[in-house]
């Protein structure tokens, strides 16, 4: 039983949101590993996501790269769809789609950057999770992982209060849709990266990465792999059946300081 607990990974469903890269990408790679059918989505790396289902199928795994602007209302929804009507259904939802867009102080957003902000961070979350419930109740079983940040905790650094915050929507919402589904045999669990170097990042100064490293007890940035370990984990029945409504931080002991 526990010498190989992710073997019945083979043949799930999973739906990873923002897979052309990074956090997204490394954990499309494991559950391919694992057996997994993986859809694939990306908004504007169309290259990268295509690149990333040819080398899954060139190994024998299953794979799709589907595209969507999750910060356009209803296309969680769309996606999510059509993700169920290529692999056939869902077994597992990681939404890991996220991005502060820009830094500024909380006065300076602009109505238009409120609602992008906000609606890729959360709303689109809300929607990818309302279109695979019907079909997570049907089958009596079903997973869902979603992507926050520890911005959620301590505020994440300058100009990032709406991207916090709305990470820590979605920390909330997950303890509440895991109580109401938790019957149905539906776990909802988080996983909170801390600095993690990911395209994401391009943007950030040299001076605030150093400061990021030098508020982590072990002293370096993290990497897409050291996050991969929480999806598989929290994705696996044999191994956390009977966790839900919780949030696995992954920030080498930021947290602490």
């Amino acid at each position: 039983m526990w010498s190989n607990p992710f073997e019945e990974l083979q043949g799930r469903r999973v739906l990873i949101t923002g897979s052309s890269s990074g956090i997204g990408a490394a954990a499309a790679r494991a559950f391919a590993e694992c057996g997994a059918t993986v859809s694939l989505h990306y908004s504007s790396r169309r290259e990268d996501a295509d690149a990333l289902a040819t080398r899954i199928l060139a190994q024998g795994g299953h794979a799709f790269a589907l595209e969507a602007d999750l910060a356009v209302p209803g296309a969680g929804t769309a996606l999510t769809e059509a993700a169920i009507a290529a692999m056939g259904g869902i077994d597992v939802l990681i939404n890991n789609a996220g991005a502060p867009y820009t830094r500024v102080a909380i006065d300076r957003f602009n109505a238009e950057q409120v609602l992008r902000i906000i609606q890729l961070n959360e709303l689109a979350v809300i929607e990818t999770i309302r279109a695979a419930l019907p079909h997570f109740r049907r089958q009596g079983r079903g997973c869902i992982v979603n992507t926050t940040s520890i911005a959620a905790r301590n505020g994440g650094g300058f100009g990032v209060s709406l991207y916090a915050a709305a990470k820590g929507g979605i920390e909330a919402l997950s303890r509440s849709v895991a109580r109401e589904e938790g019957a149905h045999g539906i776990r909802v669990n988080c996983v909170a990266p801390g600095y993690i170097a990911t395209p994401i990042h391009d943007v950030t100064s040299a001076e605030q990465l150093q400061r990021y490293v030098d508020a982590t007890p072990l002293a370096r940035a993290g990497s897409p792999e050291d996050c991969v370990g929480a999806f598989l984990f929290l994705a696996c029945d044999r191994l956390s059946g009977f966790v839900t409504g919780q949030t696995v931080g992954v920030n080498g002991g930021m947290h602490l300081i």
